[in-house]
């Protein structure tokens, strides 16, 4: 930022705590006063958080991202020159996914085997509702899995607007409508309501598929959908048919990781969770304690999120400096570990290193 902007702008940080620091301050992993701090400040970025073990929480960046109501999670990828990948063309692999966050079986609503809830709903369902596809109805755990139009169509909303503002040629609806109908095939459903809808959209040769016209530049953008199973074979095989990827959730988990091995894993893989008006942005990978203290690990992740932090808040001039920083660093084969012990000729360096390398090769 003071390369960018020669000081006439800055950041102030400001520390907030969650997971097990937290703990040790407030005596709770998850105080109302971060929360606080997190709608009033709007923009933060977090690191990956510890789920404290014995129940309770089921995950802590789960509870974060429906306290907030952060109902999109944002993953790009793209691959930078040099970084080893186990496809013939990473080049090809360019897209963003729009993850729902907030419904599908990521909700929460599920009761453990033999639990009196679950012996409850699986009755239910067997006495009230006529059910009698429970094969083993003894010792059965039971998962509700919501899936609403209001949730779908404010993510496709958001999925729809990103292709718009930054002239992307398609958007693309992953589901498994084949064979859960009511859910993941009224996801992709309402997909579509919304694109003609809302973006006047028209359909292609009958349907399913429609064309919307860029407001900004008149060229047409297509809404498709392809099963997620299908979607996953393809992304390896034709990966330059997909630009913006809206899927439900637990969808998205799968593919935004396996789209991340594709152009180095999730250490260079950024994200964010976005709401109405709050946004985090956040390391994509775990905490890895093994490697605590080592300075050894890829920082990737969290600068990339950095960087989608600053593009989105108009700061492009500093985004594009780390853009030109962590390409050159890679080019030059200046890495850490995980990329090092697959690039023949490379230079090992620690964790600071690699930062310190990003630096120079903004001056260059």
């Amino acid at each position: 930022i003071l390369k960018a902007y020669g000081g006439k702008r800055s950041i102030e940080w400001m520390e907030v705590y969650c997971g097990e620091k937290a703990n040790k301050i407030y005596g709770t992993y998850m105080p109302e006063e971060t929360f606080e701090a997190l709608r009033e400040f709007v923009v933060s970025i977090k690191g990956p958080l510890t789920t404290p073990v014995g129940g309770g929480i089921r995950s802590l960046n789960v509870a974060l991202r429906q306290e907030l109501d952060l109902y999109v999670c944002v993953r790009p990828v793209r691959w930078f020159q040099g970084v080893p990948s186990p496809v013939q063309h990473p080049e090809l692999t360019d897209m963003v996914i729009f993850r729902e966050n907030s419904e599908d079986i990521y909700a929460g609503i599920e009761w453990k085997a033999d639990s009196e809830e679950a012996k409850k709903v699986i009755k239910f369902l067997q006495e009230e509702m006529g059910v009698t596809k429970i094969r083993f109805p003894e010792g059965c755990g039971i998962g509700i899995k919501p899936v609403s139009k209001e949730g779908t169509q404010r993510l496709v909303r958001k999925a729809i607007q990103f292709a718009i503002d930054n002239d992307k040629p398609s958007v693309t609806l992953v589901h498994k409508g084949n064979i859960m109908k009511y859910t993941e095939g009224a996801f992709k459903e309402w997909g579509y309501e919304l694109a003609l809808d809302r973006f006047g959209g028209e359909l292609i040769d009958g349907g399913p598929w429609v064309k919307i016209k860029n407001p900004k530049n008149g060229k047409d953008i297509i809404i498709k959908d392809v099963i997620a199973d299908a979607f996953l074979q393809q992304i390896l095989m034709r990966p330059a048919d997909y630009s913006v990827i809206a899927t439900l959730n637990l969808n998205g988990d799968y593919i935004s990781d396996a789209l991340a091995a594709e152009v180095g894993g999730i250490g260079i893989a950024p994200g964010a969770n976005i709401g109405g008006a709050i946004a985090v942005y956040e390391a994509t990978h775990g905490t890895a304690p093994k490697y605590a203290g080592q300075d050894k690990v890829n920082p990737g992740s969290i600068i990339l999120s950095a960087e989608m932090m600053l593009r989105d808040m108009g700061w492009t001039e500093a985004a594009d400096l780390i853009i030109k920083g962590i390409s050159g660093a890679i080019a030059a084969k200046t890495v850490t570990y995980d990329f090092e012990r697959l690039m023949p000729g490379a230079t090992l360096l620690r964790c600071s290193e690699f930062g310190d390398a990003i630096i120079q090769h903004m001056e260059d």
